[in-house]
């Protein structure tokens, strides 16, 4: 496995020290609150890490234009993720990268999430869950972006068949897999 290809996924506070003396470069951060967002980003900068804030996901943070430029003037962050098409279009103005998460629960899903990207047209994006090589395939063959996937992933036989299936990069919150 390359280590480059894989984003450490941070759901709660007590990941942070591992990620910090990990060899991943970006971090997806999905925990926390507005009053500790500043030293969280501050410490995973200090170790060279990207630091992606998903918006809905980060307590006291509302889900408008100012709370993207907040992030991106006071926090510093490298980029946002959202599910939220104004929020990715927010942080593009804020010269911020993005990533849009959409989930792939049926087939009227990932057509509204297609036309979602084309409008939008985020940095990367994130197909959630990953345990889907077929449409891993099929999502990739639609777009132009990076793809990350994420969720539900226990093993690296996972982790290989999504990257063999299309997937630029996996978003993984377990801690063994970020070494």
């Amino acid at each position: 496995m390359r280590i480059e290809r894989i984003i450490a996924s941070i759901t709660k506070e007590e990941q942070i020290p591992a990620v910090l003396d990990s060899p991943v470069r970006r971090v997806n951060l999905m925990t926390g609150n507005i009053m500790n967002l500043k030293n969280v980003v501050q410490r995973l900068h200090e170790r060279k890490k990207q630091v992606f804030v998903h918006v809905e996901m980060v307590h006291g943070l509302g889900r408008d234009h100012f709370a993207v430029r907040y992030l991106a003037d006071v926090f510093g962050v490298d980029g946002i993720i959202s599910t939220k098409s104004n929020i990715i279009s927010a942080a593009k103005n804020a010269n911020l990268r993005t990533i849009q998460r959409i989930f792939a629960i049926d087939s009227s899903a990932l057509e509204t999430a297609a036309k979602m990207i084309a409008s939008c047209q985020p940095d990367e994006v994130e197909l959630m869950p990953a345990l889907m090589p077929r449409i891993i395939r099929e999502m990739k063959e639609t777009m132009n972006q990076p793809l990350i996937v994420g969720g539900l992933i226990k093993f690296q036989e996972e982790i290989d068949s999504a990257l063999a299936n299309g997937a630029d990069y996996v978003s993984v919150g377990s801690t063994r897999f970020w070494q």
